[in-house]
């Protein structure tokens, strides 16, 4: 049986309030994507408290569609976390988390976690889709984080 929750850490050279900025501002969130389903913010502004919500465009290899987020973890420097709430195109209720622990390690270095949590996803098919959001992909989404807070 799969776990509900996968993670993955690494040191990123940048302060975290950069990575801060970029993770709280939505219509940033494609470039840190690996997966190729973020396409771009629709409804965003940048997270200011817990609740706030944004909708983005996403893509899969069938169809585009939108998801509704909810902010559930905000910290500034320190945490941002976000909820898949639902595929409003499909009517679909998602519930997938994603969370971002951020710890400086020096002025311009910060070690930063990402927790991708399926534990409230009731769909069999998101749950089985969700798989693939694995240790290894969250590893690499971290090297896109880390390339997209350098700019390279």
């Amino acid at each position: 049986m799969s776990t509900s929750t996968n993670s993955a850490t690494r040191v990123i050279d940048a302060p975290a309030a950069d990575i801060y900025d970029l993770l709280t501002n939505p219509q940033r969130h494609a470039e840190t994507d690996n997966s190729g389903m973020v396409v771009s913010a629709d409804q965003a502004e940048r997270f200011q408290s817990v609740g706030d919500t944004f909708t983005m465009n996403m893509t899969k290899e069938d169809s585009d569609y939108q998801t509704r987020n909810k902010v559930f973890a905000l910290q500034e420097n320190k945490v941002v976390g976000w909820q898949n709430l639902e595929n409003t195109t499909a009517g679909v209720e998602v519930g997938a988390k994603w969370l971002y622990e951020l710890e400086p390690e020096g002025p311009d270095a910060t070690r930063v976690k990402i927790t991708y949590d399926r534990s409230d996803i009731e769909s069999s098919e998101v749950k089985s889709m969700s798989e693939s959001f694995d240790d290894d992909f969250l590893e690499t989404s971290l090297d896109a984080l880390a390339a997209a807070v350098s700019g390279s």
